[in-house]
């Protein structure tokens, strides 16, 4: 298992723009469930990407278990928003999930995903079939692996997503508001998962801008609005929410 530790994170998109954020620490532990909550332009989704290695802080450092994140990259997988997916390209639900593997080989070499490694490892292919079955079922899509992607409802869709990114060899999971458009029943079924994947040991933190009741499920909660504003279990949280200042977190039913 690994630990992601973020120090002093500062992050502006240009120079001569503002930062977008400011001395951020955060830190996720193995086998946790974290919600990482605030409004919309609070820089939660830039987070992650930094977090996952996409974009480099301007300043501050991010380790993983004492290696600089560029050493354990391969660690952390990021999640993106459902709406940044093209749900119309001709592929199978199957297809969708396979092509999380495609950066990572089981060959010697380490190399990525290519046709001759898997000529030369023969039973590399074999691993990655019963990975993608395995994941498949994980989440609850086995019976949906021959579904075109235009054919999921939202909450398939975003099992899917979640299976696709599963897929890669990280034990940290940074999801981007992973509820967002999902209606109550697929809210709580999307959460059941990524309650029992963070008790079989994998780490993940969920961004949201919304405050429901569903942050009871969470080990962790981390308000963010461009700097942490606060951080401990949803009952401290909840017990500080008069002195946050933010007025953009509202009980919305979001993830109930």
């Amino acid at each position: 298992m690994a630990t992601l530790v973020a120090e002093n994170l500062t992050f502006a998109y240009t120079k001569k723009s503002k930062p977008v954020l400011n001395k951020v620490s955060v830190e996720i532990k193995p086998g946790t469930l974290t919600a990482l909550v605030g409004p919309n332009g609070a820089g939660k989704s830039t987070l992650l990407r930094i977090l996952q290695g996409q974009n480099t802080p301007d300043k501050g450092e991010i380790k993983i278990d004492d290696e600089n994140l560029y050493r354990s990259r391969s660690l952390v997988a990021l999640m993106p928003q459902r709406s940044s997916m093209n749900w119309k390209f001709p592929i199978t639900v199957e297809k969708l999930v396979s092509l999380g593997q495609i950066k990572y080989s089981k060959s010697r070499s380490k190399n990525p995903f290519q046709i001759k490694a898997l000529l030369a490892y023969p039973n590399s292919w074999i691993n990655k079939c019963c990975e993608l079955e395995a994941t498949m079922q994980r989440v609850g899509i086995a019976n949906l692996a021959n579904r075109r992607l235009d054919s999921l409802s939202g909450g398939q869709q975003q099992r899917a997503l979640l299976a696709k990114t599963l897929m890669s060899p990280a034990k940290i999971f940074l999801l981007d508001e992973p509820c967002a458009a999902l209606d109550p029943p697929a809210k709580e079924d999307f959460l059941k998962i990524v309650r029992q994947l963070a008790d079989a040991g994998l780490s993940l933190l969920v961004s949201s801008h919304d405050w429901g009741k569903s942050l009871n499920n969470y080990d962790q909660v981390i308000v963010l609005d461009k700097s942490v504003l606060a951080v401990g279990s949803p009952d401290q949280i909840k017990d500080q929410l008069e002195e946050i200042n933010i007025s953009s977190i509202k009980e919305n039913n979001s993830c109930d």
